[in-house]
C-alpha cells in the first residue's frame, strides 16, 4: 500500500510540474522575436511587495485557457516595475531609479504614462505601439475577454461596449 501511494505522490508531482504555464520573457526577447514573428505583446507590470499581483499570478495567469490563449497569441512579458537591470529600446536605456522607499524603473513610468498603478496589463501591437494600458486585478474571466479584444484585434473596427455585449466565455 505505501507503494501504492508512493507512486501515486510520483505521478502528481510530475503532472504539476510539467502543467502548462505562460512563456514570459524579457521585453528584449520579445522585441527580437517580434522581428522574426511579428505578434501583439501583453505585458504584465507588477511588483514583488503587490498583493493583487500575487492574486493575478494564482488566479488569472494559472488558469489553464488563459495560459493557452496567451501563448498563441501575444508575447508575453513580465515587468518588474522596481527592477534594477537596465532596458535598452529604440536607442534609448531605460534605469531604474532609487527614489523614496522602493524607487522605480523608468520603462515601467514610460509605458504605464507615469501612472504607477500594481498590478497594469499592457497591450502592444505588432509594431510595438501601445494599444492600452488597463490598472488593476483582471479576474480570469474578464483577462479571456480583454485577451480575446486585442489578440483578435477586434479593437480595429468594433467598440468595445458592442464587442463586450456579444462576446462568449470559453471559461
Amino acid at each position: 500500500m505505501r507503494k501504492l501511494y508512493s507512486t501515486l505522490f510520483f505521478l502528481c508531482t510530475i503532472a504539476y510540474t510539467t502543467a502548462q504555464k505562460i512563456n514570459w520573457i524579457t521585453f528584449e526577447e520579445a522585441v527580437v522575436q517580434n522581428e522574426k514573428q511579428p505578434k501583439q505583446f501583453i505585458i504584465d507590470v507588477y511588483t514583488d511587495w503587490c498583493g493583487y499581483c500575487k492574486k493575478m499570478d494564482r488566479e488569472t495567469y494559472d488558469n489553464k485557457h488563459i495560459i493557452s490563449y496567451i501563448n498563441k497569441n501575444f508575447y508575453a512579458v513580465k515587468l518588474d516595475a522596481e527592477q534594477k537591470e537596465d532596458i535598452s529600446y529604440q536607442g534609448k536605456i531605460y534605469k531604474f531609479v532609487n527614489k523614496g522607499r522602493r524607487g522605480y524603473h523608468e520603462f515601467a513610468v514610460s509605458l504605464l504614462q507615469g501612472k504607477m498603478s500594481y498590478p497594469s496589463t499592457i497591450f502592444l501591437n505588432k509594431e510595438e505601439v501601445l494599444l492600452q494600458n488597463i490598472p488593476g486585478y483582471l479576474e480570469p474571466k474578464m483577462m479571456e475577454k480583454v485577451l480575446v479584444f486585442f489578440g483578435e484585434e477586434k479593437y480595429a473596427n468594433q467598440e468595445w461596449p458592442a464587442f463586450e455585449k456579444e462576446f462568449k466565455s470559453k471559461l
